[in-house]
């Protein structure tokens, strides 16, 4: 079996484990509710499909932001290397997921991992703040 072969098995392997759906987006500007009269913020699609939540670092980092306790919890999403064309800053938001707590949770890309004969994109994530 030749490299790119096993590359291509080993790629397929990776994305049977990712049973999660995501969408990712990238803010372009903002345009003016009609019903509300609230300046909003317009998004272009980036990706949407398939992913896998990953855990980094197993232990939180706690933050303190004036008198605000912040817990920052480091995850990585991992994707289809048919996914391109993500930057940091990127809003990532978990649709479906065999993790029900992961659900709805929207994550701002802060890390790009970039290797050649990777078998999966990986990006690092740290959730939005409300």
């Amino acid at each position: 079996m030749d490299r790119s072969e096993l590359l291509a098995r080993a790629r397929a392997f990776a994305e049977e484990g990712m049973v999660d759906t995501c969408t990712i987006r990238r803010r372009n500007g903002e345009t003016l509710d009609p019903h509300t009269a609230e300046t909003v913020p317009t998004y272009d699609l980036i990706y949407q499909g398939k992913c896998r939540v990953q855990m980094t670092i197993a232990q939180a980092q706690q933050q303190n932001a004036g008198e605000a306790h912040l817990l920052m919890v480091r995850l990585e999403v991992q994707l289809p290397m048919s996914a391109t064309g993500i930057e940091p800053e990127d809003e990532t938001t978990i649709d479906t997921s065999r993790d029900p707590d992961l659900v709805g949770r929207i994550f701002i890309v802060r890390d790009l991992f970039h290797k050649t004969d990777a078998t999966s994109r990986r990006i690092g994530v740290r959730e939005r703040p409300s």
